[in-house]
């Protein structure tokens, strides 16, 4: 399925549902997907903001930070989903969480 058409049809659901986190996170996905950075981050946020456990929307968004080497907002952003994801008891987003920032974090 060709990208525009995978987010046409994400945008007719998310019409449908506006507030519906998991449209906003594969919409955020398929615009990192796609390499665009500034639209997958806002999406991300979106995310988060109709979801505020969504502790993987945290997590991509800062591999998305951290491609484009804004570390220290990727460290916080990876904290924040830690805390997340500890707070809904997700051990397995946790612990995926807590690894990616033992790589960034000194």
């Amino acid at each position: 399925m060709e990208a525009s058409s995978r987010l046409d049809k994400l945008r007719k659901m998310l019409d449908a549902e506006p507030g519906d986190a998991f449209c906003l996170y594969a919409i955020a996905q398929e615009h990192a997907r796609l390499g665009d950075a500034n639209e997958a981050i806002a999406w991300f946020d979106r995310t988060i903001a109709a979801d505020p456990t969504h502790a993987y929307a945290r997590f991509h968004k800062a591999k998305v930070l951290e491609g484009l080497g804004r570390i220290p907002e990727a460290i916080e952003c990876l904290r924040e989903g830690l805390a997340a994801a500890e707070s809904a008891r997700d051990g397995k987003a946790a612990s995926e969480l807590a690894g990616a920032l033992a790589s960034l974090a000194p």
